[in-house]
């Protein structure tokens, strides 16, 4: 059970620390992850530093901007998105986590695959899409008209992007939860039942309260994707406070009003950060003993078994088959007319690259971050853990010209470079891994670390051998977080990659921009599928250790 350890009053301060888990920091320790940790928080702070100096530029009528009644209105919807579309998608993804890690719904290993897989559809395409299926004349009101329905109700504004986001972003909560579920005691919630408690009351006073840190992260990353989205609220005609900073970069080219209106989402995420802070709280999530996790009882649901299996269905439908039908119907519509589909291999194997080394990045520059926070608490280690969060709220535009500000006047030969793109991709991502991570971490109890060192292991072997086994649901989670949304990542390789290096992502773009829907749907269709195939192998993986 969750348990909160504080130090002995009359222990000294190091023993104090070491039953805290954390460890006095040696020199190995100090150059390993301080390091490390302190360069990637130095690179996330680069954009903000571009802002700054931006900012720094604009006259002072930049004030009578921000503060104007129309700015207040932008920035009062903006976080009513965002808190409806985090709400909704706990909603969601929690009972879609419990259902493919817990029970015995009908086709679990089908949901697990698929229920994720929302996330790689680009907002832009996501919300054309569910325009053209449930708009006023769209696919579905064509096949009711012979009934007399010659008009569904609108779609734009508010209702279409809650419901378009929430689709789009639940499975930020569903594969953080999952990880959680996946290495969680099931001693626990096995002691519970021998109480007497049925499986609700188990799940309710035993398994929700530890999925809080992983609840509470994935909720973060809903909460500031919804803050940095363009594309759906565009689309769906809903003003955001991105939308207003995009519009200033594209109408008036003043990028010194943009960098103060983008500071303002900068300032948002800190108010996000601690508040997400003061929720999670100084709790410790590892169980009570050093005793590994064994495989989790398979809840049979009875007669909820069918009615958990349409909640499935009805979800995948709505978020994964309805917009991938759509796009197969465009495809084969376009292939009718005569339309030409343009060779995707390159394009494909440019985003297989760029993701790939992004989920690695983002894996890499995640683990000395969390080590520090979760293994090393204090303020230092909080302080860096909440960094690697700002960037994720900046549209990627933003990103995109820090770093070619910085290549431009610091490090040209790293200008318009597929390592300057990675660097992107894992600046604007690392929170994906660093809250996937960190989920798993809490859950492995300090004191299996130290039974290895105590038998002689050193850090690096005691990380190998007992703690990075123990994490691996974690780093899957994140690192197929990374690489699902950086196979859609567009602003950012519009303007960083290299030349000639075309995505999936921006022949999508490219096509929808001309109205070529046919040659945009083949490209679309293939995130899809390349992301389902390693998405798959590593949840399906992870479902057989179960």
């Amino acid at each position: 059970m969750a348990e909160l350890i504080t130090p002995h009053p009359k222990k000294g301060w190091r023993e104090s620390i070491q039953r805290r888990g954390s460890y006095f920091p040696r020199p190995s320790i100090l150059l390993g992850i301080w390091l490390p940790a302190l360069l990637i928080a130095a690179s996330v702070l680069l954009p903000i530093a571009y802002l700054l100096v931006r900012a720094s530029q604009a006259n002072s009528s930049i004030w009578d901007l921000l503060l104007r009644t129309r700015t207040l209105e932008i920035l009062t919807t903006t976080l009513w998105l965002g808190f409806s579309v985090t709400m909704a998608s706990i909603i969601i993804a929690v009972p879609l986590a419990w259902l493919t890690t817990r029970s015995d719904v009908p086709y679990r290993q089908v949901w697990t695959v698929l229920t994720p897989l929302p996330l790689v559809i680009p907002s832009f395409v996501g919300a054309y899409l569910f325009v053209s299926t449930l708009g006023p004349r769209g696919l579905i009101q064509g096949w009711l008209e012979p009934f007399g329905v010659l008009r569904l109700p609108s779609l734009y504004g508010y209702p279409g992007a809650f419901l378009v986001l929430t689709m789009m972003s639940y499975p930020f909560v569903l594969l953080s939860t999952r990880a959680a579920l996946q290495r969680m005691d099931p001693a626990l919630e096995e002691a519970a039942r021998s109480l007497g408690r049925n499986s609700w009351s188990t799940f309710w006073t035993v398994t929700l309260p530890q999925l809080r840190p992983s609840i509470t992260a994935g909720s973060l990353l809903v909460a500031l994707y919804v803050l940095r989205d363009f594309g759906a609220v565009s689309i769906l005609r809903y003003n955001t406070f991105t939308r207003a900073i995009y519009m200033q970069y594209q109408n008036s080219f003043d990028r010194a009003t943009a960098a103060a209106l983008a500071l303002v989402l900068v300032a948002l995420t800190c108010i996000l950060l601690i508040i997400e802070m003061h929720t999670r709280g100084r709790v410790r999530y590892y169980g009570s003993s050093a005793k590994s996790s064994r495989p989790p009882t398979v809840i049979v649901l009875g007669r909820w078994r069918w009615p958990a299996f349409v909640f499935c269905a009805v979800i995948v439908t709505g978020a994964l088959v309805m917009p991938a039908g759509n796009l197969l119907f465009w495809l084969l519509r376009g292939l009718h007319a005569g339309q030409t589909i343009i060779a995707l291999w390159i394009p494909a194997q440019n985003s297989i690259l760029g993701a790939g080394l992004a989920a690695v990045g983002a894996i890499l520059a995640a683990l000395p971050i969390t080590i520090l926070d979760v293994r090393h608490p204090g303020r230092a280690s909080r302080a860096l853990e909440r960094i690697s969060y700002m960037a994720f709220a900046l549209p990627g535009v933003v990103i995109a010209l820090a770093l070619v500000f910085f290549g431009t006047n610091f490090a040209l030969f790293l200008y318009q470079t597929l390592p300057m793109l990675v660097i992107a991709y894992v600046l604007l991502f690392l929170p994906e891994a660093v809250g996937a991570i960190r989920s798993s971490l809490l859950q492995v109890h300090p004191n299996m670390e130290e039974a290895a060192r105590g038998l002689g292991h050193n850090s690096i072997s005691v990380f190998r051998r007992v703690t990075l086994p123990m994490v691996r649901p974690g780093i899957s989670a994140g690192a197929a977080l990374v690489f699902l949304t950086a196979m859609k990542e567009l602003p950012a390789t519009l303007i960083l990659a290299p030349y000639g290096f075309s995505t999936l992502a921006t022949g999508v773009w490219s096509a929808v921009s001309e109205a070529f829907f046919a040659q945009a749907a083949a490209p679309a269709l293939l995130i899809i599928l390349i992301s389902s195939v390693p998405l798959a192998f590593i949840l399906l993986r992870e479902n057989s250790r179960d």
